[in-house]
């Protein structure tokens, strides 16, 4: 099936006479769509017309997998729906306040300029949904904050007065600490070894650091930290291994990002592995004591519930919060549609 044919059937089960949630299409006011790289052309999120798709095609070069499926799916729901106003969301925006001294690689400037290469982050979407949620929770927004956004793909956000300082992910997902099968930073020079010593193209390299890297190679059991947690209790070496460079990369970056700021208010642990491993959480703030950070392991046995998780004489205030991408998406739509009327 095509795209537009997709979104047919979801429209069509919307309006289903017994199981629709509307009587008709006429009654959406507004489509979001998730756009994964919006480069250096957008800092937020944006109603789409001609111009805007233009440059989300311009774009295309920095996320050439999802970039295209993006505007495959904005284009079906025109289609359909001509009328209908088309908002854009972009997982890079919530980053674009970040300071030059942050995105700015140690490259030619030349590439910087003629070809944008930088670091842009991603899971900007749910960086941003949590920071509120974390700005409302708290009750002020003059906050220092980290947010651990901790799954199958994984990055965090330094975040102060609820913009974004700094963040792990770079030009590309690949960067940051290591995932479910992406090896997260490594020394550059380590993709020349490997293609000189095995003869593979750079290419098939990168998809090694892509797909058969992160906890996956390192527990060589599995991906999914749910598995590598049962191995590694069961006694499997690589797998408790695994789990330690996972949590000693993520503690790593939450002191950086606390020096970058000048000190931590904050820490927030979200997505599938932050909101549920109760286990993983208590590994990463082991040795975080120094920065005030003080875990209850009473409170901190919780799953997917928004709940503090921090002792009550913690310095730094430890939260989960479930992430929402799909609200955020559609409380930008609404706000950006109703602005426009």
């Amino acid at each position: 099936p095509t795209h537009s044919e997709a979104i047919q059937a979801v429209l069509a089960i919307l309006v289903d006479p017994v199981d629709g949630v509307i009587k008709s299409t006429d009654e959406i006011d507004a489509v979001g769509h998730r756009v994964l790289h919006g480069g250096m052309e957008f800092f937020d999120s944006c109603i789409i017309n001609d111009e805007v798709i233009a440059a989300i095609e311009k774009c295309i070069p920095l996320g050439p997998l999802h970039n295209p499926a993006n505007l495959m799916g904005i284009r079906a729901c025109q289609a359909v729906m001509p009328k209908t106003p088309q908002v854009a969301v972009f997982d890079t925006a919530f980053h674009m306040t970040m300071p030059p001294k942050a995105y700015r690689y140690a490259i030619p400037t030349e590439y910087y300029e003629n070809d944008s290469i930088r670091r842009y982050g991603f899971h900007g979407t749910s960086h941003k949904y949590v920071t509120k949620r974390a700005i409302e929770l708290m009750g002020r927004k003059d906050i220092k904050l980290v947010n651990c956004h901790l799954g199958n793909g994984s990055s965090l956000s330094a975040v102060k007065d609820g913009k974004c300082q700094d963040t792990s992910m770079g030009l590309t997902p690949l960067a940051g600490v290591p995932m479910g099968t992406r090896s997260g930073d490594i020394d550059p020079a380590v993709v020349q070894f490997v293609m000189n010593k095995y003869g593979m193209s750079a290419d098939e390299c990168l998809n090694m650091l892509n797909k058969k890297s992160g906890v996956l190679a390192l527990s060589g059991v599995s991906s999914d930290f749910r598995d590598i947690e049962n191995a590694a209790d069961a006694g499997n070496e690589n797998c408790a291994l695994a789990l330690d460079k996972f949590a000693y990369e993520v503690r790593k970056y939450i002191g950086s990002y606390a020096a970058a700021l000048g000190g931590l208010d904050c820490l927030v642990f979200t997505a599938g592995v932050g909101e549920n491993s109760a286990s993983m959480r208590a590994r990463i703030c082991e040795g975080l004591e120094f920065l005030g950070v003080k875990l209850d392991p009473e409170k901190n046995n919780t799953r997917g519930k928004e709940a503090i998780i921090s002792a009550d004489d913690s310095k730094v205030t430890v939260w989960v919060i479930p992430t929402n991408e799909e609200l955020m998406i559609a409380q930008d739509t609404a706000a950006l549609v109703n602005a426009a009327k």
